[in-house]
Parts: structure tokens; C-alpha cells; sequence
């Protein structure tokens, strides 16, 4: 037990925590790709009910969406039946599978300059 202790003990000294700068701990609301906020389209923002979005935050919404209302295809999980609001964002599509959603989705998100 003794030459165990004498292992880790030397470990510790290498696994000393890291200094944090103040840029690691600043927490801004500025995020970067998916997670940056912008502005939406009117029909995204009446189905989520807010003007500025991040990607992701999108993605989740329609999810919270489709999982409150049992959207999903009983027989292929994999498949959304859309409902009028979601056919309102999702191009008038009737059914829509997941890896279709954050393409439709794209169009309502303004192209970066």
C-alpha cells in the first residue's frame, strides 16, 4: 500500500488545478456558431414565441413541440407528422424526418455577412 500511495502522491503534484483567466470565467451571452443569438423570421418567432434564437435553442423548441403534442410517427420514431404550426416553418411539409430539421430550419436564420 505504501509504494501506491507513493504513486499517487507524486500524481497529484502534476494534476494541479489550472489558474483561470478571466476570459475562461466570463460568462457572455455572446455565443459562437450554433449557439449565437439572432434574429428569426416572423413565422419562427410566432411558433416560438421570441424574436432572437440560437440554432440549437431552435432545434430544441420544435423537439419540446413535437414531444408535448406526440407528433412523432407511432411506427418510425424517426419521422415528425407536422401539424399546422409546424408545417408553418417546416416548408408546408407534411411529414418531415429528423435529419430534415435543422435544414428546414436554416431559411429562417439570416445568412451571416
Amino acid at each position: 500500500m505504501a509504494t501506491i500511495s507513493r504513486v499517487f502522491g507524486a500524481c497529484r503534484v502534476l494534476m494541479a488545478k489550472a489558474a483561470t483567466t478571466p476570459a475562461a470565467t466570463a460568462t457572455g451571452k455572446e455565443g459562437k456558431g450554433i449557439l449565437k443569438l439572432v434574429r428569426v423570421s416572423p413565422p419562427l418567432a410566432s411558433f416560438s414565441g421570441e424574436t432572437e434564437l440560437s440554432r440549437a435553442t431552435a432545434v430544441k423548441k420544435v423537439w419540446e413541440y413535437v414531444k408535448l403534442h406526440n407528433l412523432q410517427n407511432p411506427l418510425n420514431k424517426r419521422e415528425i407528422q407536422c401539424d399546422d404550426k409546424l408545417k408553418a416553418i417546416f416548408a408546408g411539409k407534411d411529414t418531415v424526418g429528423i435529419t430534415e430539421v435543422m435544414k428546414l430550419l436554416s431559411p429562417h436564420f439570416p445568412k451571416a455577412v
